[in-house]
Parts: C-alpha cells; structure tokens; sequence
C-alpha cells in the first residue's frame, strides 16, 4: 500500500471464519542492550485499547471473535479470529491500535506489573525455568539473541518510562514495517477493499525501518569450548549441550534441522533409543535448534536418572554427535524423519489462521512461496547433505556445555 503495508490475502473457502495475521518486523535481537524485553512488552501493551475503542478485547469478543499475539527473537505476531461478516471492524480494530495505542502511564505500570510475574512464574519460580536465560549468554557474546524475549534483566521493563516505550511504539509500530494477511471465505479484491479502507484512514507511513534487512552485530567464531554450572531446587540435574548453526537462509539449514531430529525427535530418536532405552543414563532427551532468522543453535537436553553424573551424559552426547557426522545415516532413516517433518507441516497448515501466519513469516522471510515448496525442500536433503551439516555444527571447539545441577 501507499503507506508501506504489505498485504496479503487468502481465499478461505472452507471456513465461516475470518482470520487477519499481523506480523510486525520487530523482536527482542531489535532492542537496545540497556533496554531489553520491549517488544515483549509491547505485545502486552497492544491490547491496553485507543482513544476510539477503550476495551479492544471486549469487543471482538461482542463479535464473537477472539486474539493473542506472541513475541519471539525475530518478531512479534498478532492475530484475531471472528466470523467472515465482521471483518471489516476486525481491520478497523487492528488500524486503529496500530495508530493510536493509549499508552498511558497508567496502562505503562499495569502491563509492567503483569511481565514482571510474568517473569516470576515462568522463569524464577519454576524448574528449570531459567535454563535458557543462562544458556544464551553462554552460546553469544556480542550477537542481540544473547537474551531471551523476556528480556536481559527484568529491570530493564520494570524501570522503562513512558519516553521510552512511545519511542519504541513509533520506530517499530508502523505501516511500513508490519505484514498483514487476511484468510476468510471472500473473494481477493473485497478483503482488500476492507483493508484500505481500514488502513487509509488516519494510518500513515514512513520510511526507514520496513524490510528484514537490519544490521546486527556479527558473532565472533568461537575459538574454544564454554562451560558453565548452575546449582538449582530441582527434582533432578539436567545437561544442555549447544553448537552454533547457520542463519535460515543457508543451504544447510534444513539439513541442520533434519540433524536435530535424527537425533531427538521421538522415541525412535538415536538419543532416546541409547541414552534412555538402552544405557539408561537419562529419563527424558531432546534435541531442536532455535530456528531463527539469524544465526541459530543446535541445542541437546538431557535429564538424568537417579545415579548417573553430568559427565557420563556430556560424553555420550559427544560421542553420537561425532558419530553422526563420521557416519552417513542411511536412507530409512533420513526418509523416516523427512515424513514426519513433512506431516507436522502439513497439519501446520490445516486451518485457515495458520495459513495467515504462514503467509505473513514467508513473506517476512523474504519469499512468499517457500510456504507452497517448503516439504520439497526438506525432501531435497540427502544422507551426504546430513552429514556435512552434522560435521559443519558438531565442531568440539563450538561447544558450549551448561549443568543444570540439582542441590
């Protein structure tokens, strides 16, 4: 559009439900250090209502409707669903807050409150809660996803004034820098007719900060292992294990993804069919990576059984990873974890507010129609591919080892 929205729509043909994604090109890697957990914050912020609509919840729900939002490294999602006949007022609603957010000091101190035990309940007061506030720090050094969305220190939201988060609101929520899709059971130039009208009323743009393409600090190569210990009130000690990866726009990302679940997805896995099944040195094992736009992490998990010691499982770890990229996995077993990527995929898209959000992060990605040619990108990746990934990531220099160990 004129003021620099990129809108998208899908013709939702088999639903009665109208679902509008907006996906604004802000996360926690955007923040000034001295001012970590602001886009957080801000998802909470967004339903605080304008001038025009006081109680945004309280609205869509009178439609029928209902909303969240999530915050991540990379963005921040905000999405509602109602019935197709109240759509336009859905697009209203989003413009609206878009422009015109009442942050008050008062609606400041209130959602500073809720993030703050936000903080507490998930991170503090839970085991193993801050396990990921402790391993970022340990994998980068320089790089903005050293802190989690909750923020760096709480403080930093606790302490903001009302200077600070309206500047925020006015460099990052703005027309030129969000991506909107529509999905409802209505024709392509109607959904975007309800959006200009929405959007060319009072919603201006302006230029600077539209587009993926931000400078973040470079990360250095790690040059040698990193440790840390970390004493915690837990039932049992944990072992997490992190290798940097490749940003996702890097041939081997998919291949790096497919590594992770060779390794950990599922019962069937080669961590939990060793290290649980047969050796017994654990209860529970995961391997993911992060999935970020930027530089990512390889990350294994492990929780002990009773008698076994953190650096039996450090080990063991070690040696599949370096089997993994010594020896090439076979043909089943890559096609094995290929098909359930492949599935959660395909669920991933079932239902027409998921098609939205799809839309909107390929296109904040940069291409559109990775959405439609994703599962035959996977399909692309072969055992060799596997294994120069696998021998790309597991680099012993790389590794940074945290123990999350029981008192």
């Amino acid at each position: 559009m004129d003021n620099g929205l990129t809108v998208l729509t899908h013709e939702a043909w088999d639903t009665p439900l109208a679902t509008v994604n907006l996906l604004y090109n802000v996360g926690a890697r955007d923040e000034d250090p001295q001012r970590t957990g602001f886009a957080h914050l801000f998802e909470h912020l967004m339903f605080g209502g304008t001038p025009e609509v006081p109680d945004f919840d309280g609205v869509l729900s009178n439609l029928g409707g209902e909303s969240n939002a999530f915050t991540n490294n990379d963005y921040t999602n905000y999405y509602l669903t109602l019935p197709a006949g109240a759509l336009a007022t859905a697009l209203h609603l989003e413009a609206d807050r878009m422009a015109h957010l009442d942050i008050s000091q008062k609606a400041l101190e209130v959602q500073q409150h809720v993030v703050t035990e936000e903080y507490n309940q998930r991170y503090t007061n839970r085991p193993y809660g801050d396990a990921w506030l402790l391993l970022r720090p340990l994998c980068y050094k320089v790089h903005p996803y050293r802190w989690a969305t909750i923020g760096a220190d709480i403080r930093h939201v606790s302490e903001a004034t009302l200077d600070d988060v309206r500047t925020f609101h006015q460099r990052y929520y703005r027309p030129d820098n969000a991506i909107l899709a529509v999905a409802a059971p209505l024709k392509h130039s109607a959904m975007l007719q309800m959006v200009e009208e929405a959007w060319n009323s009072g919603v201006s743009g302006m230029s600077g900060y539209s587009g993926t393409a931000r400078e973040y600090p470079t990360e250095p190569h790690q040059q040698a292992p990193r440790f840390m210990r970390a004493q915690r009130d837990v039932p049992t000690s944990m072992v997490y294990m992190a290798w940097p990866m490749c940003d996702h726009g890097h041939p081997l990302f998919r291949a790096c993804d497919l590594v992770s679940d060779v390794l950990g997805n599922g019962k069937s896995s080669r961590l939990y069919s060793r290290l649980v099944k047969e050796e017994g040195l654990l209860t529970e094992v995961d391997a993911c990576i992060t999935g970020d736009a930027g530089p990512g992490l390889l990350v294994l998990s492990g929780k002990l059984k009773k008698g076994t010691d953190l650096d039996s499982v450090a080990e063991a770890f070690r040696r599949e990873t370096q089997r993994l990229a010594n020896e090439p996995v076979d043909t089943y077993e890559l096609q094995k974890v290929i098909n359930k990527y492949e599935n959660t995929f395909v669920f991933s898209q079932y239902k027409a507010s998921d098609r939205a959000l799809g839309l909107c992060y390929y296109t904040w990605l940069g291409d559109t129609d990775l959405i439609n040619r994703e599962p035959e990108e996977y399909r692309r990746v072969t055992p060799t591919l596997l294994q120069e990934a696998a021998r790309s990531v597991f680099n012993p220099q790389h590794e940074s080892l945290l123990y999350y160990e029981r008192i």
